[in-house]
């Protein structure tokens, strides 16, 4: 920016324009603050795109839960398509490993599932009025997601039935004729299911995401699009210095996802940020046997989907570093087996990879920075940011402005992990 040039002024700015960035950026703006996202890209571009789409109730359970530690011998092998990890990352970030390893206990388990539940039980209702309120109604699907198991699953989907019935989370076992009756479109290869009653899903999350960045824009608030360089305090506020800019304000939202640890080291925050990666296709949909719904293969680990694009099939997760190459091997290994359950013909379009922003305890930080006035976390949110987005918007943007949030904000602490 050119000397004596002003920059754009805020009450709020928001950097990132995913699911969470957005989210707070209009949950600001709902309470009369003046607010501007910025991104490199357009919203809901980068990580908020490449998700399964689910609006999920159940996703309460974190990925480090004990049953990761119970097949933790079958992923070591580096060849299940559920988890696949990069062994030279995992040396370098081995404290980040062993933490993450450490937290899937029974004790520590129900206490951060408790915390989801109270960050996803707001996040639903914003969705459910945000989406019609933007104009996308048309959209979500109340239709469920269901988990399925090919094998014998009855005892697994009980136990998972059971632990979501704690938190007053509705669900239904399926045997194979019910599954049959739910999507009759698809091949009987599953044996048990486990629908998740209360759970919608939509057709284009980034769509989505586009949506609620225009109602935004549409209440008066600013999307702007440009490499953001770094942050800065200044006076009583933030300066963002931007490719072509800058902009100035008395609060700002970092809400980057992977990107977010990097913008906070200038100030001195060194936070533990890993990365879930993941993988997506979309193929031409059989229009004589549609899939209904999201379909999450227990066995495979992975979840297909009908989508605007078509059949998306996504591939599990992938720990290794954020900009590492491409490996397709765990999306190749799911395909046939996709195919096995849902009829579609040909892939279309470009293969997608994306990194979903993990802390160890696999919650987000959501909240301020320790030891910076006006500066506010809102990152972490792993593989089910599209769903958590909106509460984690409206914690932030409560906060801001003084008032209590919707729900407990105690386990997403930012200064549990950076001081």
């Amino acid at each position: 920016m050119s000397e004596g040039t002003a920059a754009q002024q805020a009450d709020v700015v928001v950097l990132g324009a995913g699911m969470v960035g957005v989210s707070a950026g209009l949950a600001a703006r709902q309470r009369g603050l003046s607010v501007i996202i910025v991104d490199r890209r357009e919203p809901g571009s980068e990580t908020s795109y490449g998700n399964a789409g689910i609006i999920s109730s159940g996703s309460i359970l974190p990925l480090n839960t004990p049953s990761l530690l119970k097949n933790l011998p079958k992923y070591l092998t580096n060849t299940h398509p559920a988890l696949r990890w990069n062994l030279p990352w995992a040396l370098a970030n081995a404290g980040w490993v062993i933490r993450f390893l450490a937290t899937a206990t029974p004790s520590q388990t129900k206490p951060r599932a408790a915390a989801l539940h109270g960050l996803i039980g707001t996040s639903l209702q914003l969705h459910r009025d945000w989406i019609v309120q933007a104009g996308a109604g048309h959209r979500i699907r109340e239709t469920g997601w269901l988990k399925a198991w090919r094998s014998d699953g009855l005892a697994a989907a009980k136990a998972e039935q059971a632990a979501l019935a704690e938190f007053g989370i509705m669900s239904e076992v399926l045997d194979r004729q019910a599954i049959s009756a739910l999507e009759p479109g698809i091949i009987p290869a599953y044996s048990t299911g486990l629908l998740h009653t209360q759970t919608a899903s939509v057709d284009s999350p980034g769509a989505v995401v586009k949506a609620y960045a225009q109602m935004l824009a549409g209440h008066g608030g600013t999307v702007r699009q440009s490499e953001i360089r770094r942050i800065e305090q200044h006076n009583d506020g933030w300066r963002v210095q931007l490719a072509d800019g800058e902009i100035a304000a008395r609060h700002a939202v970092v809400a980057l996802g992977p990107w977010s640890a990097e913008l906070l080291r200038p100030l001195g925050y060194r936070v533990p940020l890993a990365f879930e990666r993941g993988y997506h296709q979309h193929f031409v949909p059989n229009p004589a046997r549609k899939l209904l719904r999201p379909i999450h293969d227990a066995e495979g680990g992975f979840l297909m989907t009908p989508m605007e694009q078509g059949i998306r099939v996504t591939s599990g997760v992938e720990f290794t570093a954020r900009d590492a190459p491409s490996n397709y091997a765990q999306l190749e290994a799911v395909v046939p087996m996709a195919r096995s359950v849902a009829e579609f013909g040909d892939a279309v379009g470009e293969r997608w990879r994306g990194a979903r922003p993990t802390l160890p305890d696999s919650l987000p930080m959501i909240g301020p920075a320790p030891r910076h006035r006006g500066l506010w976390l809102a990152f972490g949110n792993q593989h089910i940011g599209f769903t958590t987005g909106p509460g984690t918007g409206a914690a932030v943007a409560a906060m801001i402005a003084g008032d209590a949030p919707p729900f407990d904000l105690k386990a997403f602490s930012p200064d549990r992990y950076i001081a």
